[in-house]
């Protein structure tokens, strides 16, 4: 018996050690994700490896609050992970610190990648001179969500496509809900609202391949003025974010009836609202100068890192992640917006009267500048927003005073682009 004991003891450890040498055969790609999507594409992570059986996923999660920090120490230590999405607003500084691999070859070797089914300014977050480093995972725009009833009682009866059926709507409003009621939040902490009407203008924000500032454009000071004369007309409270004790309930109350924001917020109105007032609020497109507008091009995008020795692998796993198939099923867990056209034929979607508005939105999306400083520039331009909205500055002192600070932060790019040409120059 104990003979026989001992026989099954060994062939049992030769059976484990057998496995784990299979596992151990696989290719392992690391993998990091930030947020509450990294523990959601966690669920999808199970078929990629059953369809793939000689890839391991290592799945690591970051809060997105030390995700960039964490990742440029990697990259310093030549510690990064094989794939990983980034923030679309960080895809120019990895692709400047030559930290990123081109896609190009990848997707058109791919048969069943369809680049063109992506919105196309969504996709062109993630080209660098013109080179994909980047794939959309999902997308955030932002568009103005509205209290229907009121824009009734104030007899509008069709929301705004242009600024000037804006403001006849923010007036009408104004004057009904009163003095101390606003038509419009535009908190002063966040620069996104600034950025939104910026970014209806023909004129970029930044000039001579991102070397200098363009905010005297005349472009510009006509966003920046009608940005200042919600404020001078009091359809928008001088407040920040901080300052609302919480939006959704504030947005029902009628303290105000425009709010500018993300596909979040439609799952949260749905949420906080009463079930008395689910049918007194929607969602918008946003309103351009003369018409129908652009809006931001926001979201994450995947990335294979360049010192990865898994780069093959790492792209199986970003077709995967971007198959339409797959896109519809994470909008159904995380109710983020995907980047590409076909998924949006699905029933969750087609069938979302609040998502409609962001459908239509997506195919006007462009990216913020493609410069690594853009979101310090940002970070200026709600600080002289702010200066604005109090009255401190005009708007051609605003734009005077964003450009200069902005040619300042800019400093080293231009040196550095400088001294590339040169070099491309010399014989």
């Amino acid at each position: 018996m104990r003979g026989c004991l001992a026989l099954l003891t060994l062939l049992m450890a030769a059976t484990i050690a057998s496995c784990a040498r299979e596992r151990d055969s696989r290719q392992v790609v690391t993998f990091w994700v930030m947020g509450y999507e990294g523990e959601v594409v966690a669920k999808l992570l199970p078929e990629f490896e059953r369809r793939n059986p000689d890839i391991k996923v290592d799945l690591q999660l970051l809060p997105w609050l030390s995700a960039h920090e964490k990742l440029l120490t990697a990259f310093a230590g030549n510690a990064l992970p094989d794939v990983c999405p980034l923030g679309n607003t960080w895809i120019p500084e990895f692709a400047a610190l030559g930290a990123l691999e081109p896609l190009d070859d990848e997707i058109a070797a791919t048969s069943n990648f369809d680049a063109g089914d992506f919105f196309p300014g969504v996709w062109d977050s993630g080209v660098v001179d013109g080179r994909v480093y980047a794939v959309p995972w999902y997308v955030e725009t932002r568009l103005p969500f509205y209290r229907t009833d009121m824009l009734q009682k104030a007899g509008i009866h069709q929301p705004p496509k242009s600024w000037d059926e804006w403001r006849t709507a923010m007036a009408a409003v104004k004057r009904e809900v009163g003095p101390d009621n606003y038509a419009i939040l535009m908190p002063l902490n966040e620069f996104e609202p600034l950025l939104s009407l910026a970014i209806q203008q023909p004129e970029p924000l930044l000039r001579d391949d991102g070397r200098y500032g363009n905010f005297r454009s005349a472009g510009f000071k006509q966003s920046l003025g009608f940005y200042k004369e919600m404020f001078d007309k009091r359809w928008a409270p001088l407040a920040t974010s901080t300052q609302i004790s919480n939006v959704w309930d504030e947005f029902g109350k009628g303290f105000f009836s425009f709010y500018i924001s993300g596909p979040w917020n439609i799952a949260k109105f749905k949420e906080r609202l009463p079930q008395s007032q689910q049918d007194d609020w929607m969602t918008m497109p946003l309103p351009g100068p003369d018409g129908p507008g652009a809006s931001l091009a926001n979201g994450t995008s995947f990335v294979v890192f360049r010192d990865s020795p898994r780069k093959a692998a790492a792209w199986r796993l970003i077709s995967y992640l971007s198959s339409p198939q797959v896109q519809a099923q994470f909008h159904a867990l995380t109710g983020d917006l995907p980047p590409r056209r076909s998924p949006w034929t699905t029933p969750a979607l087609a069938e979302d009267p609040y998502a409609k508005a962001f459908r239509e939105q997506l195919e006007r999306a462009v990216p913020t500048p493609k410069v690594p400083e853009w979101e310090r520039i940002a970070t200026e331009m709600r600080l002289v927003g702010e200066l604005v909205a109090n009255g401190r500055i005009d708007v051609d002192e605003a734009a005077t005073e964003l450009d200069r600070r902005t040619d300042l932060i800019l400093e080293k790019r231009r040196w550095m682009l400088d001294q590339a040409e040169h070099k491309g120059a010399a014989p």
